[in-house]
This record gives C-alpha cells, sequence and structure tokens, in this order.
C-alpha cells in the first residue's frame, strides 16, 4: 500500500470512530483505528488507551446529538505522520460550529499511535 494510502485509510478509520453511534460499534472502530496505547489529545482531552478515546467520543456526540464528524480538504502525509481538517456538522440544517485540525502518528501496522488535536472553531457560550 502507498504511504498516501496508509494516511488516507487511517483518517477514514478515525472518522468512522468518531461517528460511531452506538457503544459496541464505537469499541470496535477505536480499536480498528488505533493501538492499545493510543493517544488523544486537543485542547480539552488528554487521553490514552482504547476506553479513554472511546470515551472522549462519547461525550462529544453526546454534547452535540444530530452532529456529524466530516473530513474536510485533503490529507497530507508523510514518514507515517499526516494532517487533515475537520467540522462538526448538523445532520438537520448542515451548519458546523465547530471545526478544527488533527495531527495523527501512525504506527507500523497503519493504525493510530498519537492524535494531536486542535480546534479552530467553537460555538459561542
Amino acid at each position: 500500500m502507498a504511504a498516501q494510502d496508509v494516511h488516507e485509510t487511517a483518517v477514514a478509520r478515525y472518522f468512522e470512530a468518531w461517528n460511531s453511534a452506538d457503544p459496541a460499534s464505537l469499541g470496535k472502530a477505536v480499536a480498528a483505528a488505533w493501538t492499545e496505547d493510543g493517544t488523544y489529545t486537543d485542547p480539552l482531552a488528554d487521553v490514552a488507551g482504547h476506553e479513554g478515546v472511546a470515551a472522549v467520543i462519547a461525550g462529544a456526540r453526546e454534547q452535540f446529538p444530530g452532529f456529524s464528524f466530516r473530513h474536510t480538504g485533503e490529507v497530507d502525509g508523510h514518514h507515517g505522520i499526516a494532517r487533515f481538517t475537520w467540522e462538526l456538522v448538523s445532520d438537520a440544517d448542515g451548519s458546523a460550529p465547530v471545526a478544527g485540525f488533527d495531527v495523527i502518528v501512525l504506527a507500523e501496522d497503519g493504525r493510530i499511535r498519537a492524535v494531536h488535536g486542535f480546534l479552530d472553531r467553537l460555538p459561542a457560550a
């Protein structure tokens, strides 16, 4: 598999996890996307392991019911590192109150070893 394909596959798995609606599919999606000791860090969270990552995703989905995470732009990757942008989009009206970009570091098996997330747009308090 070409290097860019590895990055794009990892990002696709990442969004499958973030858009998993029920606990069973979320657990499977997180395990498919992250290594067992994988981390997720952004301004609001700093967790490790499948349970920690799943808890952050479940919390975001609880806070924003009826929203989906959507990849925007292109995946830019090299040497097992990739960056990409995303939005949190309302399924009802298409508005996107939250947006950001993430940098991921991949393990040799193509799963995510670390996510470094940045929030570019947040809803007004």
